[in-house]
């Protein structure tokens, strides 16, 4: 164990307002408040503690949105943690949106106030999912001294760099080929009018194109830049593997989802934390990326039922005029927002297989990124398979906990699809396990502090 700063009382006075009223019963203890930066926070402390405390950071909350603090991913996973003994705490971050810069000390100063109130823990372990799995490798990269371990689920691990650039391929593809003439801003919005403006226009096409051959290709091609799958969410209906029309209809609404969420919207509200638009395409040869992508075949499929050749579209892209980034604003999410690779503490990723909106490739970015910070003995990552984003059972997300407890106890990993499933089913015998062996192809567009760009520009295919 790291030992803990002996200041961690002071700076939890500093950081927050006075602690709250707490229930409190032969249960345990919940307790509710609100730190200093007006971000609320949540702590459940068992009867009988066992000494570990998890810090969960949630998932991304829009502009506007209700942003409760949680801290835990379900009512389910909270219940069996508290009954197994641990401590549970965790923040709304004091904004919503692209809050990395209020989410990061928002979660410590929880965690300070937490060993105020009830004592430094044996073992601190952050985990988080979605836009959460990104705060949380934040801490452990930047933070390492204030946890022993961290888990990222589906996580957001490509970082911020990464992650903007990757969303404009797609809606940059759906413009240049659905709608090359119409003026439709992909970048630099001045507020949410303008970018829910763009959104609508572009849905708009998208929907047209839809409803033709010709559309439903271009619409896949442009799902394949951002590797979305063709069965991406539960209440889809699984198409069988050469299914090109039911995936590409998946597809489509993924598509739908991530122009009226990600690209468009959430865009904006990055855009006005980080001062300018952080995102480029110039130089990015997308012949190469689609080369690289999980479902190529399909696109080729499509294409050729629809009569289009492929390569045409491909030079209607290259020919397209390209996106340029506001240096200052990748220097601000290159500064908050990309990651180094570099753990001192082990690290387990678990991630679906069939994600739309974080794509399992960006694992592939992280493992890079650690490779090159000299971190991959301390990383692990996990696949389930399944469609959807954040989509475990409470068996697939407990195994993860205690396999990332398992790696701290004895020095060693235990991550292959046999051992998860085995914990997976005991923690909860009602639910199938789905961890798999997999192998997530490459992210179209990496981009952390080792390497900067990506791997895709224009002569550096690979």
């Amino acid at each position: 164990m790291k030992p803990r700063a002996l200041a961690l009382a002071a700076t939890a006075v500093l950081a927050a307002t006075a602690l709250p009223a707490q229930a409190a019963s032969t249960e345990g203890e919940h307790v509710e408040g609100r730190l200093a930066s007006g971000a609320a926070y949540v702590m459940d402390m068992p009867a009988r503690w066992n000494g570990t405390v998890l810090l969960f950071s949630h998932g991304y909350s829009p502009q506007g949105s209700p942003n409760p603090a949680q801290n835990a991913p379900s009512s389910a996973t909270r219940t069996r943690l508290l009954d197994q003994g641990y401590a549970l705490a965790g923040s709304s971050y004091a904004t919503a949106g692209w809050a990395v810069t209020d989410a990061v000390p928002d979660q410590l100063a929880t965690l300070d106030l937490f060993t105020k109130k009830f004592g430094a823990a044996r073992q601190t372990l952050a985990w988080g999912q979605s836009y959460g799995g990104f705060v949380t490798t934040a801490i452990a990269e930047r933070h390492a001294d204030r946890i022993d371990g961290s888990l990222s689920m589906c996580g957001l691990v490509q970082g911020g760099v990464a992650n903007w650039n990757s969303t404009l391929d797609p809606v940059f593809a759906l413009k240049t080929l659905l709608a090359p003439d119409s003026g439709i801003r992909l970048t630099g919005f001045t507020d949410q009018a303008e970018a829910k403006s763009a959104a609508s226009a572009l849905t708009g096409k998208l929907t047209e194109a839809q409803r033709t051959p010709q559309g439903r290709a271009r619409i896949a091609l442009a799902a394949a830049l951002h590797n979305i799958p063709g069965h991406n969410d539960p209440s889809q209906p699984k198409p069988a593997p050469a299914d090109w029309a039911g995936q590409q209809t998946n597809q489509y609404a993924a598509v739908s989802g991530l122009l009226q969420t990600a690209a468009f919207s959430w865009r904006q509200e990055a855009e006005s934390r980080a001062g300018g638009n952080p995102s480029w395409n110039r130089g990015v040869d997308y012949a190469a990326m689609l080369r690289h992508s999980s479902v190529r075949e399909e696109v080729t499929a499509l294409y050729k039922k629809a009569g289009l050749t492929l390569r045409d579209d491909l030079a209607a892209l290259d020919r397209a005029p390209r996106t340029a980034a506001d240096p200052r604003a990748v220097a601000w999410m290159r500064h908050t927002s990309a990651f180094t690779g570099r753990l001192a503490d082990p690290q387990l990723n678990i991630h679906t297989t069939g994600d739309g909106l974080i794509p399992v490739q960006a694992e592939s970015a992280y493992r890079r990124a650690a490779t090159a910070g000299g971190s991959a003995g301390l990383l692990r990552q996990a696949y389930v398979d399944g469609p959807g984003h954040c989509t475990f059972t409470t068996g697939e997300t407990l195994a993860a906990v205690r396999t990332l407890e398992r790696r701290l106890a004895t020095g060693r990993w235990h991550t292959s699809p046999d051992a998860l499933n085995s914990v997976a089913k005991a923690e909860d015998p009602t639910a199938e396990p789905r961890y798999v062996g997999y192998r997530p192809t490459t992210y179209p567009r990496p981009y952390d502090l080792a390497h900067r760009d990506g791997p895709l520009q224009r002569g550096q295919d690979r």
